[in-house]
Order: C-alpha cells, then sequence, then structure tokens
C-alpha cells in the first residue's frame, strides 16, 4: 500500500491514508466510499480530523485484508486500521435493529449505502464520496442542508433522538460547530425530548459538552439554553438565569449572561516553551463556566441595596467538584479546575499580598491559566486589566531567575539538627522558605542559625556546619 509523503499536511496525509484504504478495498472487489464528517467538512473548506471508509466488505473480509485491523465494533461491522497520519474507521454498509436503550441498536443487517445512510443522524453527516471521482453521492438531500447551513435529522427527527439520546445534545454542538441554524422540526423535537438526556451516561456527556464548548464557547451556552437542555445537562448553570450583579462591577447583566461572556472571552495562552494541551483548554473552558456557579447560592443584598456574592469561590470550589465528578472527569483535571475557580477572587488582592504569597503565586504551574481566566472575567464585565497588568510586570521580574530559588534547608536538615518529625517540620520550613522569598534570609548558612534561635532548636550539630 503506498505511503504517504512527508511534505503533505496532517488533513492531506489522513485523505491518502484513507483513499489508499479504500482503493484497496476496491481492488480487493468490494464497494467502498469515503463518508462522514469529512466529506461534509471538505465541502464546508474545513479541514478534517479524521476519515472513515463505509464499504460492502464485512467486518471478517476487511480483517482478511487488512491483517491489523483492530475489531473496535465487529458486531455494529466497524474496524480501526492504525495508520501514522491517524487511525482510519472502516464500516460496513448497514441498517439498524431496534434501540431499547437509547444509545446503540440490539443488532445490524449488512446493507447498502442507500440503507446506510439513512440510519445516521443528520442530512449533512449522512454524505458519501466517490474515492475515485470525487462525486458526492446524496440519498439523504444532505446537500441541500450543507448550503443552507442547516442541521436536520434525518427522517423523523423523534425517532433518530429516541434511537440515540446523545443525538439530542449532538445537535446542537454540531450547530455551534458549523456555524449553522437547527431546522425548525429537528429543534421543535429536541425541546421535546430534552429530558432523555439525562439518560445518557456521564462519560458521553461529558465529551459532547466539552466539545460544545471547545466549538461554540458561549454560543453553545446560549443555544443549550434556547434549545432547553440546560436543566437537563447543567441544572446549577441553569440556575444562573436572572441572578442580578452588582451593576458597576458587572455591566454585562445577570450571572449566566456574564458567564457567556467569560466564555466568549477564554483564551489559552500562546508562546513559551510549554504549549497548551487539551487538557489545558478544557481546564479553562470548564473553569469559565463554572467560575461563578455558586453565586445564585451565596447571594445576598445589603440593606442600603448592594448585592453580595460572599463566599462564592470557596463554595464554588465544592460544587465544582460535584459536576466535574459527576461527569466523570479526572481527578487531576478536578483540582484544577477547584484551584482556579478558588484564586479567581484571591488575585485581585496580588498588589497588596507579601512577596512570599505573591511569589508562590506567581511560580503555580497554572499561572498562565489563571490569567487567562482573570483576563476573560475583566473582560466580560468592568473591563480593568490592571491587576492582569501588575502579575504580567512581576513574572517579567523574575524573567532571569526562579521565582521560588531552591529551599535553604530541607526536613533532613532539621531532623539532622535535632527536630522530631511531626508537623512543625512543615511549618519551619514554610517560615524559612518565607524569609528566603521575602530577602530577610540569605542562605543556608543564616537560616540554620536563625531557626535555632526562633524556634528552640534541640541541642544538635548542624549538618551544614
Amino acid at each position: 500500500m503506498p505511503r504517504v509523503t512527508t511534505d503533505a499536511t496532517p488533513t492531506e496525509a489522513m485523505r491518502s491514508e484513507a483513499l489508499a484504504v479504500a482503493r484497496a478495498l476496491r481492488a480487493a472487489g468490494y464497494e467502498a466510499l469515503l463518508c462522514g464528517g469529512a466529506v461534509r467538512d471538505a465541502l464546508l473548506g474545513r479541514a478534517p480530523t479524521d476519515y472513515d471508509v463505509a464499504t460492502s466488505a464485512t467486518p471478517e473480509q476487511g480483517a482478511a485484508l487488512f491483517p491489523e485491523a483492530v475489531l473496535v465494533g465487529a458486531q455494529f461491522g466497524v474496524l480501526v486500521l492504525p495508520r501514522e497520519a491517524g487511525d482510519v474507521e472502516v464500516a460496513t454498509f448497514r441498517s439498524d435493529d431496534a434501540y431499547v436503550d437509547g444509545r446503540r441498536p440490539t443488532g445490524v443487517t449488512f446493507s447498502d449505502p442507500p440503507t446506510d445512510a439513512q440510519r445516521r443522524d443528520f442530512t449533512v453527516n449522512g454524505l458519501f464520496e466517490d474515492p475515485e471521482t470525487g462525486a458526492i453521492l446524496d440519498h439523504v438531500d444532505g446537500l441541500p442542508d450543507v448550503k443552507r447551513r442547516l442541521v436536520r435529522a434525518i427522517g423523523d427527527p423523534a425517532a433518530r433522538f429516541r434511537e440515540d439520546h446523545l443525538r439530542i445534545l449532538r445537535a446542537v454542538r454540531f450547530a455551534v460547530q458549523l456555524g449553522f441554524a437547527i431546522d425548525p422540526g429537528t429543534m421543535d423535537a429536541i425541546r421535546e425530548l430534552a429530558p432523555l438526556v439525562r439518560e445518557v451516561s456521564s462519560e458521553r456527556l461529558r465529551d459532547e459538552l466539552t466539545k460544545l464548548l471547545r466549538h461554540g464557547r458561549g454560543t453553545g451556552l446560549r443555544m443549550l439554553r434556547d434549545a432547553g437542555l440546560l436543566p437537563h445537562v447543567l441544572p446549577e448553570i441553569d440556575a444562573m438565569q436572572g441572578v442580578p450583579q452588582p451593576p458597576n462591577f458587572h455591566p454585562e447583566g445577570d450571572v449566566f449572561v456574564h458567564t457567556c461572556l467569560v466564555l466568549d472571552g477564554a483564551r489559552l495562552p500562546e508562546g513559551g516553551e510549554a504549549q497548551p494541551s487539551k487538557e489545558d483548554e478544557s481546564v479553562l473552558l470548564w473553569a469559565c463556566l463554572l467560575h461563578d456557579i455558586a453565586k445564585p447560592p451565596t447571594k445576598s443584598v445589603d440593606p442600603d441595596g448592594r448585592i453580595r456574592f460572599n463566599g462564592h469561590d470557596k463554595l464554588g470550589v465544592e460544587m465544582s467538584e460535584a459536576i466535574l465528578e459527576r461527569f466523570k472527569f479526572p481527578n487531576r483535571v478536578i483540582e484544577r479546575v477547584g484551584n482556579l475557580i478558588r484564586a479567581h477572587i484571591q488575585i485581585a488582592s496580588t498588589p497588596d499580598m507579601r512577596p512570599a504569597r505573591l511569589r508562590r503565586f506567581l511560580a503555580d504551574p497554572d499561572i498562565e491559566m489563571h490569567l487567562a481566566l482573570h483576563a476573560a472575567d475583566c473582560g466580560a464585565s468592568h473591563g480593568d486589566m490592571r491587576i492582569l497588568e501588575f502579575c504580567r510586570g512581576q513574572l517579567a521580574a523574575y524573567a532571569d531567575e526562579p521565582i521560588v530559588p531552591a529551599p535553604l534547608l530541607t526536613g533532613a536538615d532539621l531532623l539532622a539538627m535535632g527536630f522530631a518529625q511531626g508537623p512543625r517540620i512543615g511549618e519551619i520550613l514554610r517560615w524559612v522558605q518565607d524569609g528566603q522569598l521575602e530577602g530577610t534570609i540569605l542562605d543556608s548558612e543564616d537560616a540554620a542559625r536563625r531557626v535555632r534561635e526562633r524556634f528552640s532548636a534541640p541541642t544538635g550539630e548542624d549538618p551544614r556546619g
């Protein structure tokens, strides 16, 4: 099989791999077509992120032709072929038997392209492309919907959504991802059947919501609201609607409006040695979504009419942890989001922080994420960026030295000096580091002497002489 040339772009390389697979199937006597999102995206001038092939070959025939194939869904006719440029999914043309669990059919019957197209979700995803001629095969009137920029369910929308409840959410995600409108009949079915998304597994909801935030930002959240889905997937966010904020700090409107605008303004840090990862993007977006999650339950009004949200950062950490655990996010993501939410109020006090506390904050591995959340938060409200400028200036001042240098003393040093193992070791080390960061303790010898003087150190030999 021909290999992809090294000077091809990632998209060209993936397409070449998929075309090679389709041609190999055809050479073996099987029908093979490119299908799904790659066909749609090419028509829209977008770079496809993956390529799928639909074929008349059964899984067994496909596996015989491609010994490297991974059987990920052989009962549904699906193989995955590992390729250097990206895996190619190969699926047998099929029709689906009855759906009983709101997720998958009880079985499949291998079929042909027109029948296979009818069992897919939306018309713009039901197109095929001839790998030899590039001709588009349209059995579901998907081409007119691509031109009209419309997400429309294939056949009866309610039937499609009852088959797989996640399709209700996917309709919104595709609309924001592609910049399309949703067909009125399809939208009516979404609103009617919205409660069914409660039956979708947490992991599938998590992945779909993350994609929606990534592609749609605040627009995705607004469309969830307009489609009647918000109370069923994120009731805590739905509760933000109509919750007023102090107009001098938040002229933009209520907490929900503010949260949408924060998402709209979320920008991952660029440049530097460490480039943002997909996890970084998810952490920032979910932190933007949840940073004010506790404002509704903490809202109070002073006698003079001033609105307050005392403690919403602390309660927000607890609520965000519960939400992210509900969606089965990894513990690392939960912790990182919680740290961003915890600090989103504290960051305003950075100009008044003692040097030790400020330097520790600036040395946080997620400092760029903290600043990105703060920038989006301020940009969505009062627009005052002085705190951001202050932190940037402080970071620049430490560009040529560690913000938090290596400690002058370690726990082992304190034990050797005669201190007993226990919480006091940590307290002493923290005190030494405070002095180090603030310039009042100069070196290890000075640190050991000062520790003896302050903490009534037992008699013992100082390992530093």
